[in-house]
Order: structure tokens, then sequence, then C-alpha cells
């Protein structure tokens, strides 16, 4: 039996990320994959099932996003007896301050989101091409743009404030957040689990290549470490994290380093990989034995639990932390190092727990209940298409599946 699917997408720079779900409320991932290096030399095309068993591999001669979509768009053709595609979801950086929630992919909202690429130049174009792309390959399938901001849209005024002058602030330059469809996710699953989320004071960790926590009071995002820009708040992969503006007066004025070189080392030799010198990839540092791994790992680490702390008075203290993304769910290590000294707040690792990978890692009778779970953005992004977009998923054939 075909069945009605939604196609989830996640454009970067030179990859697109994709997801494949049933239409239905309760509908599966069925496949997943990504095209990478896209325009450069070694682009790769690999498509799998549910089960992680490769369906589609191809390298080469993918020059654009529209050309990786076309490849993505052809090898679902193939599979038509398995899936017909109902409509498209995006994972879309940067909303603005209007968009406070997912918005129909309509000509009006790809024409505010060019005019918002100056508040994120690495994200918006790619997130924007992979919408073109589907309209003009796939002009009859309903798209939904889903905001990485949306979920701190309503940050009390004084989070978003940047300590500029109140015009900057009026033209749209303020504390954002990012992150939010992995925050989203963890809130909702929480929920499911008969949480009352609503009566706690929550943080959640999102550690990957990029990172972020998010303090949450009454199921909304009060503070977060991201600001204005992705390269704000945690140190990350190759991003720095806040740095001293007089640092970056310096590096501009007495250094002579240009704006254009400033933001390729703040955003793509920072972080991990800047101060390591040998990777971005936190599995790789922890497997090294070089000083310099082990100082960016400590780096990172009390970065993060400063931050984490800092959360805490945004709420007037802490009942649950949640650890997510790549490291936060897969490094006990960097769990503990996170946690370490923060007793005073109620946080005590159970460190049988934390090394099993437990999803329960406080120990027993301490304050704040402290977890691991997996994010899950695109199936949020999914979940939001569901709800905008007619895929499908109310009638009696897509409910079946």
């Amino acid at each position: 039996m075909v069945k009605p699917a939604i196609l989830t997408l996640n454009a970067g720079s030179s990859s697109l990320k994709f997801a494949v779900f049933g239409a239905a409320t309760s509908g599966k991932r069925l496949m997943f994959g990504a095209v990478e290096r896209i325009g450069l030399d070694g682009a790769s095309f690999v498509m799998s099932d549910a089960r992680g068993t490769e369906i589609v591999s191809a390298t080469g001669g993918i020059g654009t996003h529209a050309e990786a979509l076309e490849r993505l768009l052809l090898s679902l053709d193939r599979l038509r007896d398995k899936v017909q595609l109902t409509a498209v979801g995006h994972r879309v950086a940067h909303g603005g301050p209007e968009c406070d929630c997912p918005k129909r992919a309509t000509p009006a909202i790809l024409a505010r989101l060019r005019r918002l690429i100056h508040l994120a130049p690495l994200h918006l174009p790619a997130n924007i091409a992979g919408i073109e792309a589907v309209s003009a390959s796939r002009p009859d399938l309903p798209q939904v743009a889903c905001f990485d901001t949306s979920f701190h849209h309503d940050l009390p005024q004084i989070a978003r404030m940047t300590g500029l002058p109140r015009r900057f602030h009026n033209e749209g330059l303020r504390r954002y957040g990012f992150h939010g469809l992995s925050y989203e996710y963890i809130l909702e699953a929480l929920r499911c689990d008969g949480i009352d989320v609503g009566m706690e004071r929550i943080v959640v960790a999102h550690l990957g290549n990029g990172a972020s926590l998010c303090a949450i009071r009454n199921a909304q995002s009060v503070e977060t470490t991201m600001g204005f820009s992705t390269a704000s708040g945690l140190p990350m992969g190759t991003r720095s994290g806040d740095l001293d503006p007089g640092l970056l007066l310096y590096l501009m004025t007495v250094k002579g380093i240009s704006g254009s070189e400033l933001s390729e080392m703040v955003f793509a030799g920072s972080g991990l990989l800047g101060l390591s010198g040998i990777s971005r990839n936190m599995e790789d540092l922890l497997a090294r034995h070089e000083e310099a791994a082990a100082e960016a790992i400590e780096y990172f680490c009390y970065h993060t639990r400063r931050h984490l702390a800092g959360l805490t008075a945004s709420m007037g203290g802490i009942d649950r932390l949640v650890f997510t993304g790549g490291i936060g769910a897969n490094a006990p290590r960097i769990r503990a190092a996170i946690c370490d000294g923060l007793n005073y707040l109620g946080i005590a690792l159970d460190q049988g727990a934390n090394h099993r990978g437990g999803k329960v890692i406080s120990a027993p009778g301490a304050q704040v209940k402290v977890e691991v779970r997996k994010t899950d953005e695109e199936a949020m992004i999914a979940r939001h298409v569901r709800a905008l977009a007619p895929c499908g998923a109310t009638s009696n054939r897509a409910e079946a599946l």
C-alpha cells in the first residue's frame, strides 16, 4: 500500500539533510539521509530506510541545492509504490521578530525571509534555496517553514535586549535564541511522559556541534544562551561562543583582521576545533591524549556549567535538567564534568546510571531530576506540517498507516 508521506528538509550551506515520515498523526520515520558537499568535490547522496539499511547511494554531480533536491525527489519517485509525498517541511534558522510559529511557505513568507538574510547570513540563504528548489520542481506540494527562533519568540523583554542603543533594538537587533525545534520536541516528550512541564523549572542542554542551553518556566523559554547569532553562548564545534567585544575590536583595529576573516574565524575556526587544533568532534577529542584536546574539552564543560548555573537565576532555581543533542545524549564523561560542582543547586549524578546512558541519571533523592533524552527535530517539523498543510493526515487511509 502506498503511504502518504511528509518530507522534512534541513538545508545547510553545503548539505541537505532529509527525512520522510508517514503523513498520519502517528506517522513514523520511513526514510532518512543526506546530500553532503554540495558544490564541492566528493559530493555524496545517501538514503536509508527506518532501520538504517542503505537504499540509495551516489556520488558526484551535485552542484547546487536545486540539483541535490532533484536527486532526492527522483529517488523518492522511484519508490512511488511505497510512498507518495503530500507536503514538505523545512527547518529555517531564523523567522525574525514576527514569526512566533511555523508558517506556510508562501511567496510572502519567502520575501520576508530574504529581507532577514542579514540576521542569519550563514543559514538563511541555504534554507531559502531549499524552499525555492521544491517550489520549482514540485510546485503542487504544500510547504511549511519551521523556525528555530519561534520557541523563543516570547522571551521576556529584558532577555531580548542586548545593551546596545535602543535604536538598534527597534531595528530588530535583539537576542533571538535558536535550537527551538529541539527544545520544543523535548518539552513535548516530557508531556507525553505525564510530566506537568508548566509546574517545573527546566534547563535543556542541547549539546552538539552547535550547542545551547534553554531555561524553561511555565512551559515557555525565559532565557537561552544563544542570542542574536548562532555563535553566541557556549563554545561549540567550530564556533567561539561568547567573546569580549573589545577583543573583536582589537582584532579588527590592531591586527587588521577584516570583517569576513573575523566571521570565518568566529563561526568556522574557533570552539573545539580552534582550541584543540585537532578536531571539532567531541568524540574524537575524548579519544585523544594531547593536552590541547583535554583543555578544549575542559573549556567546553566549564563554560557550559557556568551558563547552566546562570540560567537558574532567571527561574529562581531548577527542578529538571535534560541533556540532549549528539554530545548531550552520548557523552557520559561530558555530562559528569558539566554537573561536577553543582551540588549546591541540587544537581547530583548517579555515576553508574550516567555511564550506562540511563534515561534518568540523577542520584536517588537528588533535588534536581537529571535526564538524558534524544531529540528529534525532524519529527517536530513533520508534526508542524501535519497541523498546517493539507497532507491527508486526517483521511481514513492515512490514519491507518
